[in-house]
């Protein structure tokens, strides 16, 4: 038996060609660009944007009408709600306009049953009534404690719902170093994993966890060294290339949660340098901090309450990261100001919440 290998049908040139070009252009952005030099010349200090790509993130930005002002006077909210642990230093009528807001905010489809029992208000059966008990505490105090950062226009509920009862950006525990080892062979602990929060890149599976999950975990590391080198300090060794690795994974999903290029905090030509950097550095410091402490304080404390359904692979909770309240935009909802015409939530009310195990 032989085999003509001429009847074979030609992989046609021009159509391998287009095949190579298609895949190497997957990662790429389609045109145009746009670039603006915002330091010297010759450093590469530029911001790239795409007109079209901008256009898309402010279109999707649907700013609620703001609710009608409600009186200021009468009794306090807490003397004839007695269940009220939250808001009960407002009005009767700021807190049923705060309640109002919320449902606007969060849960614009279910409305008020998404957290109350709609018979009975004092009800708190639901696991949702004590999250956003103590989503507001957090929301009043990252209004009060951190406007180093948050500035003026501080946040509301939906700097990061936006509608949705879960924001679109929140991020669990990637971590997971018992996982055998597959075609990217050995995992260094967790090395070699894309991840899209990191821009889909492998050089950590899980920054997150580490540097903003809570702790005092150095978050600006930059080593050379490939291993640890014992200090003679039970418990601690010096950074290596996989600690560096770390703070460069969180740097793209900075830059890709804000659509800014490294540019926009640090010079090109000193990136570790303070004195050349430019003032959103210093902003983004708090930024990361503020995460830091809101993952800590607020959010990860949760997992008790969560059904299992709302909690990530490995058990732990949501938490939140720069692209929970940015979604791509350098200043969240591209600079509108929701919270002057909210100030009932920039009030300091940060009593303990006794926090019960989901239903």
């Amino acid at each position: 038996m032989s085999i003509n290998l001429t009847q074979r049908n030609p992989v046609k040139p021009a159509l391998l060609l287009a095949v190579v070009f298609a895949v190497g252009l997957a990662g790429c952005e389609r045109p145009p660009q746009q670039a603006k030099q915002i330091g010297y010349r010759g450093l590469g200090m530029e911001q790239v944007t795409n007109p079209r790509t901008e256009k898309a993130k402010l279109a999707a930005i649907k700013i609620p009408e703001v609710q009608p002002a409600a009186d200021t006077g009468g009794p306090k909210a807490s003397t004839i709600y007695k269940s009220l642990k939250v808001l009960g230093d407002l009005s009767e009528g700021e807190l049923i306009r705060t309640m109002a807001a919320m449902t606007e905010w969060v849960s614009p489809e279910e409305g008020c049953a998404y957290c109350h029992n709609v018979e009975n208000l004092a009800d708190e059966s639901k696991y949702t009534h004590t999250v956003s008990r103590r989503m507001l505490q957090m929301t009043r105090h990252i209004n009060e404690t951190w406007k180093p950062h948050v500035g003026t226009a501080g946040v509301t509920c939906y700097t990061c719902h936006a509608g949705k009862p879960v924001p679109k950006n929140i991020w669990f525990s990637a971590k997971d170093p018992t996982a055998p080892w597959r075609m990217t062979g050995y995992t260094a602990g967790n090395q070699n994993r894309a991840n899209r929060n990191i821009g889909s890149t492998s050089m950590t599976a899980d920054p997150f966890t580490d540097l903003i999950g809570g702790g005092n975990t150095q978050i600006r590391i930059a080593s050379t060294r490939a291993l640890p080198l014992d200090t003679n300090v039970p418990g601690k060794t010096t950074p290596t290339i996989q600690d560096t690795e770390k703070t460069y994974a969180l740097m793209i999903h900075m830059s890709e949660s804000l659509g800014v290029n490294c540019t926009f905090c640090h010079n090109s030509r000193a990136f570790g340098s303070w004195t050349q950097s430019t003032p959103q550095r210093a902003t983004a410091w708090h930024g990361l901090r503020l995460v830091r402490d809101i993952n800590e304080a607020f959010l990860t404390p949760l997992k008790p309450v969560y059904p299992a359904n709302r909690l990530g692979p490995h058990g732990d909770a949501p938490k939140a990261f720069c692209s929970t309240c940015h979604q791509g935009l350098a200043k969240p909802l591209n600079g509108t100001q929701m919270l002057k015409d909210y100030l009932e939530l920039n009030r300091a009310s940060l009593a303990p919440v006794a926090l019960a195990p989901a239903k």
